[in-house]
Formats: C-alpha cells, structure tokens, sequence
C-alpha cells in the first residue's frame, strides 16, 4: 500500500506544480484576506504562515514574520488581538496589554476577510472558465438514460433498483425527491446526497421522469454498492457513440467503420450508450448484425458477420468517444452552483437519514489527489476544481466552530454582548477541545483518502497492463 502510494507521489512533476500553485494558492489568498484586512483595520499583525508547525523557512518585512511550515494543512496570519491560538500558530511574543483595542467591527471584518477573498478569487476563476468556455459532452449534458443495467454491482449481483422499478432506455430524469435535475453530475449527486428512507427504513427515491411525452413517477429502492457504499440504481447517459480509433486490420475496421462514424442503431436497436453496444453485440455473436451508422451526414448500414468463436464478441478493436460543445457558464452560476453544492454537502452530513459520513468526505490527502487528477486532465479542470475547493474555504472556515473563523466571530459577538471579553480560560479551554476533535476528525478523513488514492493507482496499473501488448501477439 505505502509502495503504491510512494510511487504516485514520485510521478508526474507538471501536476505537482500545479497543485502547489493552486492549491497552496487558495490557502495564500485566503490568509492574504485576514492579512490586509488586518492591515486596514489597524491590528498589529505578528506572523503570516502558509502551514502550520515549525517553520521551512522565514524572513521579515516591515515587522512581520513571513514563513512557510512543514504542515500543510492551511495557514494563519498571527493577530495577537484578536484570538489566541498558540496550539496552532505558536505562542505571540507581542505584549497584547500594551497594544490598542480591536472594536468589534474591526474583528468581524478581519475574520471575514478571509472567506471573502476565497469567494472573489473562485469568480475571478470563474470568469477565466466563462471567457476560455467549458468543454461539455453529450455524456454530461443530458438526464436521459440510455442503458439500464439488470444488476448493480455491489457482491450480491442482485437486480438493479432501475430494473425492478421499471426504468427504461429514453426516459428522462426530471426530477428526483421533488429536486429537478438539469444534468447527468447534478443527477447523480442528487441521488447519492439524498436521503429518502421507505416504511422499512431503507433508502428510497421518488424519480419524475419523461416518457413518450407523459410525466411518470417511480419509487426505486437504491443499492449502497462500490468501494464507497453509495447509493445507485443502476443507469448511465444517453449519448452519442462516435467511433474515435479504427486500428488497421481490427475487426471494425475490416467491416468499414471509421473514425468519427456515429453509431445509430444494431440491427433495429438503437444505441447511445457503449454498453448497450457491448451487450447488445455479446448476445447475438452467433448471427449477423447490421449496424447503422451516421457518417458526413449520411447514414450507411455496415454487415458484422456472426462471430460465434469469439472470445469477446463485442471488442471490434475500436476506440468510442462522444460529442461535445463549447459552453461559456456564467461566473456567477459557476460560484453559486458550488455553493449549493457545499451546503448540500453539509446538509448531508448532518442529515441521519443520508448515507454520507465522515469517511466520504475529503480532507488535505483526498483534496489534493483530486487536484493531481485534474491535473492529468488539463489545466482546465484545475481552474474548475480551484473554484470548488475555494467556496469549500470560504464557507467550511465560516461555521461557528471554535479554532475556525466563524466560532471567532462567535467569540468576539458574544463578548460584544455580554459588554466585556470572555473568561481567557473557557475560550482556551474551548479551543483546545474543539482542536483536538478537528486534528482527530481530518486524522480519520486522509485514512480514507489514502485508501481511495491507493486503490485508484492500483487500479489505473491494472488497466494499464490489461491494455499493453503481450508477448507473442
């Protein structure tokens, strides 16, 4: 497992770069908040630090100290003032006695600052997504079904919920719970979020769906399945088929496909799913199939000849990709999108009727294995995961927790209201507390992103050796 995980580490330098720079950029702009806030309001700044612990290194500029720490697991800007927090950010070496008041405006803004600059940093971001647009596949952008699957793979192979309620190929989700649903990711976290329960206490979903015109509704009984234990139903996207590689001499290629023919139909069946075309071409491998295709405009009809002997009768060699189209989403739908998003997060994990615990969240490991993967995937996906993590920061640092900005602004109200400061020890006492339980609960959550990091290399080198030539083919 360590091996696995040292091994992705060590590889990739160009997604590394840009997890530092992204991610420890959204750490820098958020601490960069309070520190010109700070500045602004007059408050006597003693250190800034992008992580916690002892220092990398330092220096000092105009009476500050400037560090980089050894644990990434965000950053401070020291402001003796305001909040003692030398569990985290070391002991002030400043007289506070001797130092000037902070009005209570003051704190607010100060502690403020920081998810603001976090949110005016994700619609920055946004609006560099809005002017380069968003690469969006006919995969995404659609609540149509276009396979339903007869199990759910969850080691029981059991009939799949959409199977059993009746779901079939070309009906479109439209809501779920009551909740609409405008794409295939809002659909799937519509449903994996969601906590309905039936009489028996299992989960339950009510699906509004379009069928041949008429608006239905479908109660299904969802499966927790997969390494994560999530809840689903067993469907996939409609979308286009389009063939991306014919390879020489493969079997596609010898019936005439070409690259950038779309898929239609087998035989009078339609396709716009490509496990539909493999179940569809496994079951009737002992006949011909005819296969409609759209290509420049024009649909032809292609002869694949009975392939009893094979050995996967629905591998032609080819390589399948699907349409897509240029978006340019709104900045401020992008923000909001994933504001809803952490709140419905949030509301999930309070919620003793979902199926999301503390071991399907993401903490530092889990956050910045989803940066590499992004990564991978172009600088894009980076921009759009930056967004995301930045509201994540901006809202999460906001909750009335002690030790986060929030329950300081908690703090600093309830000694505006009681007219004078809280008892030092109950607010350390308090902190302390509420220390340890977050140190233990991020402890807990990075366990579980290790895990999935590991089982995820494991998987891609499996894939990876799976697709390699072997010798003497």
């Amino acid at each position: 497992m360590l091996t696995d995980l040292l091994h992705v580490l060590a590889t990739n330098t160009w997604a590394w770069f840009l997890v530092v720079l992204f991610f420890g950029g959204s750490i820098f702009v958020h601490e960069l908040g309070h520190f010109l806030a700070a500045r602004w309001r007059g408050a006597h700044v003693e250190r800034f630090s992008i992580g916690f612990g002892p220092k990398i290194f330092s220096w000092y500029h105009d009476g500050v100290e400037y560090r980089v720490s050894w644990i990434p697991l965000g950053g401070y800007v020291l402001l003796p003032q305001l909040a003692d927090l030398g569990a985290l950010e070391g002991k002030s070496t400043a007289d506070v006695a001797k130092l000037p008041p902070i009005t209570y405006t003051s704190k607010v803004i100060i502690f403020l600052a920081g998810a603001a600059f976090n949110i005016l940093f994700a619609f920055a971001l946004a609006c560099v997504v809005w002017l380069h647009g968003q690469p969006t596949s006919s995969e995404e952008a659609t609540t149509r079904i276009g396979y339903v699957s007869q199990t759910v793979d969850d080691g029981t192979k059991a009939p799949s919920p959409a199977s059993l309620a009746g779901l079939r190929i070309g009906d479109t989700v439209m809501a779920i719970d009551g909740r609409k649903v405008a794409d295939w990711s809002d659909l799937t976290q519509t449903l994996i979020m969601s906590s309905g329960r039936g009489p028996d206490g299992q989960p339950q979903n009510i699906f509004t769906i379009l069928r041949d015109g008429q608006t239905l509704t479908v109660t299904l009984h969802p499966r927790l399945s997969g390494d994560e234990q999530i809840r689903r139903i067993g469907i996939s996207p409609a979308y286009d088929l389009i063939v991306f590689t014919a390879p020489e001499n493969s079997a596609g290629q010898r019936i005439g496909l070409k690259p950038k023919d779309q898929i239609l139909r087998l035989d009078t069946t339609p396709v716009q799913n490509l496990s539909l075309w493999q179940d569809y071409l496994t079951a009737h491998a002992s006949q011909a199939v005819a296969i409609k295709v759209l290509r420049d405009q024009t649909e032809l009809t292609l002869a694949l000849p009975p392939r009893p002997g094979a050995k996967n009768p629905a591998d032609l060699g080819l390589d399948f990709t699907t349409s897509s189209r240029l978006t340019h989403p709104n900045p401020f739908t992008q923000v909001s999108d994933n504001v809803l998003m952490t709140f419905r997060t949030l509301w999930s994990l309070l919620n003793p009727h979902s199926d999301i615990g503390l071991s399907k969240l993401s903490s530092v490991v889990g956050i910045v294995h989803i940066f590499h993967s992004a990564a991978e995937a172009g600088l894009l996906a980076v921009v759009m995961f930056t967004i995301l993590i930045n509201v994540n920061l901006a809202i999460v640092n906001l909750l009335p927790v002690p030790v986060l900005d929030g329950g300081q602004i908690v703090f600093a109200t309830i000694a505006k209201l009681r007219g004078r400061a809280l008892p030092i020890n109950i607010v350390a006492a308090t902190q302390g507390v509420f220390l340890v339980l977050l140190l233990s609960m991020i402890l807990y959550v990075n366990i579980f992103d290790v895990r999935r990091w590991v089982r995820d290399a494991r998987e891609e080198q499996a894939a990876a050796a799976t697709a390699a030539p072997q010798p003497g083919k």
